[in-house]
């Protein structure tokens, strides 16, 4: 995971080790985490692939198998995590997730309280982001799931940037030896409205607050705590559209849109097919077409932000 340990910085020119984590690239929809070992292989629809191959291979490679089939060895950036990582509970995805870390004004140096930590995808850029002097505290009620998400802080090189503890944040509030440290606190909370007069209690002067919440319900109720002792009080929903690009026939495009520029009775067709790029060239073949991805990572969510009153 990106320069977390000082013994050991990753950068994209970086030779692979025995015992580095990498992700395995197989297909955009298809990739996953692995523990190089020299002993160990990998066996997929590919080939098998010897992890001793990899190593002194650099980031990014492409690595073939006896079969001819091939898988790129790429670095485990707090992007890449998000997309292979176990679930525990459900999850941040980039989207919700960049628009947190630029909100929430993280720069290295900051320190964060985040509850609950669930799977850890949020905490790994929270880290990256305020690495490598800042520290990242997390919380989650259920020890099991704290257990797991420290083995996998552990796995990414994080341990050394993230603290993780077994605490009912809304029952509980943060510990009392955290008040005034935090930069920034992330609340990820079934009633963050509970919590958010101990997060006022942790945050420096300025500091800055997010709550995602599902519900806009509780995103109401959160903004009337809020008013007590925050300013600038804003919610937003963040909205990802993908597009597939792909080279299909003349004949297949019309059969299923129709000729570029012609008359349409439906109109679910009809806009996509204004959604769509098209590029021909004189022959009238091959059509380079873009289109909505038919499959979207993410779910309806409500980021609010808030920023602490500076008392006079």
């Amino acid at each position: 995971m990106l320069p977390m340990d000082s013994t050991k910085k990753l950068s994209f020119n970086r030779k692979i080790t025995d015992g580095d984590l990498v992700i395995v690239y197989e297909k955009h929809d298809n990739m996953k985490a692995v523990k190089v070992n020299e002993y160990s292989v990998l066996e997929n629809r590919f080939g098998v692939f010897k992890h001793s191959d990899w190593i002194g291979k650099p980031f990014g490679c492409k690595v073939s198998s006896h079969k001819g089939g091939f898988v790129y060895l790429l670095a485990p950036t707090p992007e890449l995590w998000t997309l292979v990582l176990s679930h525990r509970t459900q999850i941040l995805y980039i989207a919700d997730i960049s628009f947190v870390v630029m909100y929430l004004e993280l720069i290295p140096g900051c320190v964060v309280l985040e509850s609950g930590t669930g799977s850890g995808s949020l905490s790994t850029s929270l880290a990256r982001a305020i690495a490598p002097t800042g520290h990242v505290y997390t919380f989650d009620f259920h020890e099991q799931r704290a257990a797991a998400a420290r083995e996998d802080f552990e796995k990414t090189g994080l341990s050394g940037l993230v603290t993780i503890g077994v605490r009912d944040i809304q029952g509980e509030g943060f510990p009392k030896e955290l008040v005034g440290v935090a930069d920034a606190v992330f609340l990820d909370l079934p009633q963050p409205w509970l919590a958010i007069p101990s997060a006022g209690e942790m945050l420096k002067p300025d500091g800055i607050l997010c709550s995602f919440s599902p519900c806009i319900e509780q995103v109401q109720r959160s903004s009337e705590t809020l008013t007590a002792k925050f300013t600038d009080i804003r919610t937003f929903e963040v909205l990802l559209r993908t597009y597939e690009v792909r080279e299909v026939k003349m004949d297949e495009s019309q059969s299923e849109e129709g000729t570029p520029g012609s008359h349409r009775p439906c109109k679910r067709k009809h806009r996509a097919t204004e959604a769509s790029h098209w590029q021909q060239d004189g022959s009238g073949s091959p059509i380079v077409m873009a289109r909505p991805s038919s499959e979207a990572k993410g779910h309806t969510g409500y980021l609010t932000f808030a920023r602490l009153k500076c008392v006079a």
